[in-house]
């Protein structure tokens, strides 16, 4: 899961403060839409987040400059915040959400504020609010709406003013908590996606030992707000997959929940889901079986929620191992044929491409033996299945000869703990002795997902390799479930870095069209360790690329705070820039005023730990 606090919200008074007239310039946009604006999450509805734009380019990148740089005025530094957003840019206008959820629109050429919704004015959400990836952006003529989310609510708001569209919901907002069947909490991090005059959305749950919510997908109806179709992904009695949880494990299992962003073919009208975890993650004595829909990537009919076929990634999941972002659509070169995939990476680093029509893998895939449970009570499935192609692109398997090597005394350190848990197999159960559960929590692969290039058939994608010690403990008498944890515990040296020899953070690029590695190079560096000679490790990443026509893949992620563009051919480093905070984010690009902009959320904080910020970048050529 997407492991964030949980707080039930009140309903908040719903207030936008407008800096301009309603009739907002938009700006003068260089391009219509398409090619010079960024009007999904993922760039385009299929999440490639590839840009046609060239302006800026191999030959030139280097006299790349920030052009502006807008600052929010809402981080925080205790709870420490973050920014996940991606910009969204149409007309001119770039539409934003800050660490504390407040949504902005910017003008896209110069970062001048436009007008500012806070929809926590007047309630009693102080600190923390939760995290917000960025808006959906909806036009139908000259109805321009901007929905977003702030933790269980659903809000519509014109895109002109930020005002909230009184039509939509209860005076422009809908209680998402509504309509689950069961009343826990719940929240939204990832935007939605519109097809039609349908918004649809995934959720953030709960994913504790405690009832957790369940994940099921929604649609609701753009104009009204009115739910317009619900896909139970833990199938109730009658639906496809009930039978794949025994006894009356539905009733009370949570989770299997999309958080990480959907993706769209326009083109066939299906929605593609990403899936996580089933609750609790790390025992499944109350959920026995295989669990469907829990960790796979489900195609539905985006108009109804029909299933159309599924991929089961992981059976009966112990790890943790949600699906951590949306399902990229490509179209690639196999066998001769052009053919229509699913490109889905995993936190275990494993990338599975499937055909779009059937959901069945392009590559080949094993269902492995993988070693049973001693835990009382628990089933682990017996087998897993592995791509065999593209290889992994991490370590798969931490075991002595992997310990870090970047001082005699670390690896000291680090060998003491590691002689007292479990470690060899990448699927060896959680235990009360203590398993290392690698790659970790947070990837491999995270939410930031990767980039996909469609002239060249070449996928980009961020890891980290991470170990972490999962040890499971008996839960308090008439706790009402079996088993807790002892936290989420990194394995970490004295001195605080990876336990693990570096590598500890690379960009790959992966030919989807042959399944192999093209180029892998270390991304980020710690500065401190580079003083002391010890050859670039790479860093902690989160938040994903872009790919651009120009030959250049932009990412930032890392936790030395710097923003980087790559020889998307090569892996070469041809450009960075120090953020003003660490850029944990995906970036955009887009033209404005005859200019191509790069631009990326700098606010820090976040899993990386590092401080945090408020700023969104803007960089064009001089």
């Amino acid at each position: 899961m997407d492991r964030r606090c949980f707080l039930r919200q009140s309903a908040a008074s719903l207030v936008a403060t407008s800096i301009v007239p309603a009739s907002i310039s938009s700006g003068n946009s260089g391009a219509g839409r398409g090619a010079g604006e960024w009007r999904c999450y993922g760039g385009d509805p299929g999440c490639m987040r590839y840009s046609p734009l060239d302006r800026i380019n191999r030959s030139n990148v280097q006299r790349l400059r920030a052009a502006w740089t807008y600052h929010t005025g809402d981080k925080r530094d205790r709870p420490q915040t973050t920014i996940e957003c991606t910009p969204v840019v149409a007309d001119g206008v770039m539409y934003i959400t800050t660490a504390l959820l407040s949504v902005r629109a910017l003008d896209a050429a110069t970062g001048r504020l436009l007008w500012s919704f806070d929809p926590f004015e007047g309630s009693e959400y102080e600190t923390p609010r939760g995290v917000s990836r960025g808006v959906t952006y909806w036009q139908s003529g000259q109805d321009k709406r901007v929905l977003c989310t702030a933790r269980a609510r659903l809000i519509c708001l014109d895109a002109r003013t930020g005002k909230p569209i009184p039509s939509f919901g209860d005076k422009g907002s809908v209680d998402l908590t509504k309509g689950l069947g069961r009343d826990i909490s719940y929240g939204v991090t990832s935007p939605g996606i519109a097809y039609r005059n349908l918004l649809i959305l995934g959720s953030e749950v709960d994913e504790g030992p405690e009832p957790a919510a369940p994940g099921s997908v929604r649609a609701f109806d753009v104009l009204t707000g009115k739910t317009a179709w619900i896909f139970h992904t833990v199938p109730q009695p009658g639906e496809f997959g009930h039978n794949t949880w025994e006894g009356d494990a539905w009733k009370t299992a949570g989770g299997v929940n999309d958080w990480g962003g959907l993706s769209l073919d326009v083109k066939r009208g299906w929605i593609f889901l990403a899936l996580g975890s089933a609750s609790f993650d790390f025992h499944g004595g109350q959920r026995l079986g295989q669990n469907l829909f829990a960790n796979s990537v489900v195609a539905l009919d985006a108009a109804t929620g029909r299933r159309i076929w599924h991929y089961q990634i992981v059976h009966h999941d112990l790890w943790d191992r949600d699906l951590p972002c949306p399902p990229a659509l490509v179209t690639v070169n196999h066998n001769g044929r052009r053919v229509d995939a699913v490109a889905q990476v995993t936190k275990f680093s494993r990338l599975f491409l499937l055909d779009r029509e059937t959901g069945k893998p392009l590559f080949p895939v094993e269902e492995q033996p993988v070693p049973a449970s001693d835990v009382p009570g628990e089933k682990a499935w017996p087998t897993q299945p592995v791509a065999l192609k593209p290889p992994s692109l991490t370590r798969q398997v931490f075991t002595e000869d992997e310990l870090t090597n970047i001082s005699p005394e670390a690896h000291a350190y680090a060998l003491e703990i590691f002689k007292k848990v479990r470690s060899g197999n990448p699927w060896l159960p959680p235990s009360e002795q203590g398993t290392i559960v690698f790659p970790g929590f947070d990837g491999g692969m995270d939410w930031g997902g990767g980039s996909f290039d469609p002239s060249t058939g070449w996928f980009y994608v961020n890891t980290h390799d991470e170990p972490w010690i999962l040890t499971l403990v008996p839960a308090k008498a008439g706790a009402g479930y079996p088993y807790a944890i002892t936290g989420y515990n990194r394995f970490l040296d004295q001195e605080g870095y990876a336990a693990i020899k570096p590598p500890w953070g690379q960009l790959s690029a992966v030919d989807l069209n042959s399944g192999e590695i093209a180029w892998q190079v270390r991304l980020g560096e710690i500065k401190e360790l580079t003083a002391r000679g010890i050859p670039r490790t790479g860093t902690q990443n989160i938040g994903g690329s872009v790919v651009t026509a120009g030959g250049l893949v932009f990412i930032g992620a890392t936790q030395d705070e710097k923003f980087r563009a790559f020889d998307k051919s090569t892996g070469k480093v041809l450009w960075e820039a120090q953020l003003p905070a660490g850029g944990y984010a995906s970036p955009c690009t887009y033209e404005a005023g005859g200019k191509q902009y790069v631009a990326i959320a700098a606010g820090g904080g976040g899993k990386p730990r590092t401080r945090s910020g408020d700023a969104f970048v803007a960089f064009a050529l001089p």
